[in-house]
């Protein structure tokens, strides 16, 4: 793999320090640049443009939201890893909408982190188990609500694509699916893109809307 090119946005000193050592001495990563504020982050992220962006969402000067949506939009090869003290569910929602490829809270482990990154890198999302429970749960609420997406005849997938669609809409997250299934996180995540990619779907929200209005689970 090639070497992924890190910053970090924290305003807290401590926080920085902490993520670096953490990824200290991991060969494929290298930390170009921290900053503490938001002005700074654009200053910085300019020259170095990262691979990967650790962000914190509470900054002196803006929010992280308002960051992710510019560097979205400004720095497409820049992803964004969301690294938060904060959880609730608009934070998420909003950081996830603004075009955050990923969602961790600060008590995370260092091989969470490492796996986010890599998923990340790898044009994948990544959320914590804590963070994707709370997504899945708005999810399925907001899709009972909304009827977008209607019934487009038979669902063109393998009958384990229909178990794993089965139970992303009822809820489940990745770990508890792979558990249940006997496959790794990996495998289900390799599913979960295949089945977006034949649904023609662009997001987990329009995934779970799908099942529910074709049917694939009853709510």
């Amino acid at each position: 793999m090639p070497t992924i090119s890190i910053f970090l946005v924290d305003d807290h000193q401590l926080v920085r320090d902490g993520i670096k050592a953490l990824l200290i001495g991991v060969a494929d990563l290298v930390i170009l640049g921290e900053a503490s504020s938001g002005k700074e982050c654009f200053e910085k992220i300019a020259v170095t443009q990262p691979d990967i962006l650790i962000l914190d969402i509470s900054l002196p000067d803006t929010s992280g939201i308002e960051i992710t949506k510019r560097i979205t939009e400004e720095y497409p090869n820049t992803r964004v890893l969301i690294l938060s003290m904060y959880t609730d569910e608009d934070f998420i929602l909003n950081s996830v909408k603004a075009g955050a490829r990923g969602y961790l809270p600060k008590n995370t482990s260092r091989e969470e982190l490492l796996n986010a990154i890599y998923a990340i890198y790898e044009g994948e999302e990544f959320f914590a188990d804590s963070i994707s429970r709370i997504m899945m749960k708005s999810y399925v609420r907001k899709s009972k609500e909304d009827d977008t997406i209607i019934q487009r005849g038979p669902i063109p997938l393998t009958s384990r694509e229909i178990e794993i669609l089965k139970l992303f809409a009822e809820g489940f997250i990745n770990k508890e699916i792979s558990d249940q299934l006997d496959i790794s996180i990996r495998t289900v995540e390799t599913h979960k893109n295949h089945i977006m990619k034949k649904l023609e779907l662009k997001s987990t929200v329009e995934l779970i809307k799908y099942a529910i209005k074709n049917k694939v689970v009853e709510l």
